[in-house]
């Protein structure tokens, strides 16, 4: 099979990338041809902001590019990661165009929000989910901040909607979780295309010891992450277990401050792949705190792999990852008396932590290894070549006037 991946890097590097970098790994690793076609969001600094919402919306030169690129390589499945901004849906008509068959992994909710997040001052939002045009983002500005921005992604999101984009030039849609389907379902998603694949950790990193007598906590240090909610669990709730925080963003200046007065919290900062690989194998349950839906989030199967049990918050797809008493516990969502109580309780237990770390070792071999998640791919993209030759070809779209000449802004 001749596969191409597409995927627009974002200015700040993330867990996207990273997906991406690994299944371009795995399907080579499984002789798959594979030719990766990328944008990066660096060039978004040269563009004006016109013209940056005109493509969008409809970028007339990516999906030219991407149309070329299967009839010159022969290509049998077009996957796209992060489409945003730089490649537009318009990219999948180019694919279809060709003869290809589409397939697209949603990483987030940006199908049923602007921000991407379903995430807004603190707490969850689904005002835009299940609206035909997301205009409640627009005022709030939740795509970086401006309402600008925001009416660019508006604008692509209903334009595609009217246009049938999202159910007639998509084959096959990968998401993460079953939370994260249920909502983009809500969102408007077909859901007889919607297939669920999770992330997954090749190589194998090993299973730790565990024997470094704390919590470790691993991520962008930001509101959605739950950060502060941790450090009131550790400042004014008094929880005892020591604490190791890595990562960076934002929040970085409140988290060394809370570890300057709290003699149980160390403030990491931003560590390499061979650190994270150190604390996590030597700590004795890794804390997610997120007050957001998160995706997926790699650090669970990270996790897991090395036999590392989670203590995350009972909230949208953590709660279907973490089996509490099992690969971890759960504890109340924003309720940061409760995170100290359970995190005191699963320290304490180490009975318990042992059965667990043997259980998030168990839950990695059966469920997030390599092998296992080429499979369920290999499914997916056999799906949507079979799905291509049973839809009708798709003409090239007429999008109304004020976009015309290509410049518009597992099993299911």
């Amino acid at each position: 099979m001749r596969v191409a991946v597409c995927h627009n890097y974002y200015q700040q590097p993330g867990g996207e990338d990273t997906v991406f970098h690994a299944e371009v790994d795995l399907l080579r690793r499984h002789g798959m041809q594979v030719f990766p076609h990328t944008v990066h969001n660096d060039a978004v600094g040269s563009i004006s902001t016109l013209t940056l919402a005109r493509k969008t919306i409809w970028n007339r030169e990516t999906a030219s590019e991407i149309e070329q690129l299967v009839r010159r390589e022969k290509i049998d499945v077009v996957h796209f990661h992060n489409t945003l901004p730089l490649f537009s849906p318009a990219a999948y008509y180019g694919a279809r165009r060709a003869g290809a068959a589409v397939v697209k992994t949603l990483h987030n909710y940006r199908m049923a929000c602007p921000g991407s997040t379903l995430f807004r001052q603190g707490t969850v939002c689904e005002k835009c989910l299940g609206k035909a045009a997301p205009w409640p983002g627009v005022a709030h500005g939740c795509y970086r901040g401006s309402r600008m921005a925001t009416a660019g992604v508006a604008a692509m999101l209903t334009t595609h909607r009217l246009m049938g984009t999202y159910s007639r030039a998509v084959d096959a849609y990968i998401v993460l979780s079953e939370f994260a389907r249920g909502k983009l379902l809500e969102g408007g998603l077909p859901p007889e295309k919607t297939f669920i694949k999770p992330n997954f950790l090749e190589p194998d990193p090993g299973v730790g010891e565990g024997d470094g007598g704390y919590a470790f906590f691993l991520g962008r240090l930001s509101p959605e992450k739950g950060v502060r909610l941790l450090l009131k669990a550790w400042e004014e709730q008094g929880c005892t277990v020591p604490l190791k925080i890595g990562g960076s963003g934002p929040l970085e200046e409140e988290v060394a401050a809370a570890a300057d007065r709290r003699p149980h919290v160390e403030a990491l900062g931003r560590l390499s792949a061979k650190e994270v690989d150190f604390h996590m194998k030597r700590a004795s349950f890794l804390v997610l705190p997120s007050v957001n839906y998160e995706g997926f989030p790699r650090t669970v199967v990270e996790a897991y792999a090395r036999g590392l049990p989670v203590l995350a918050s009972r909230l949208g797809s953590l709660e279907e990852l973490i089996h509490d008493g099992e690969t971890g516990a759960h504890f109340a969502p924003y309720d940061p008396a409760d995170l100290a109580q359970r995190a005191e309780a699963l320290f304490a237990d180490t009975e318990a932590l042992r059965r667990q770390r043997l259980a998030a070792r168990s839950a990695y071999e059966r469920q997030y290894r390599g092998d296992t998640n080429f499979q369920q791919l290999q499914r997916v993209y056999q799906n949507a070549i079979a799905a291509r030759g049973r839809s009708k070809p798709v003409e090239r779209p007429q999008p109304n006037n004020q976009y015309a000449k290509g410049e518009t802004p597992c099993a299911p």
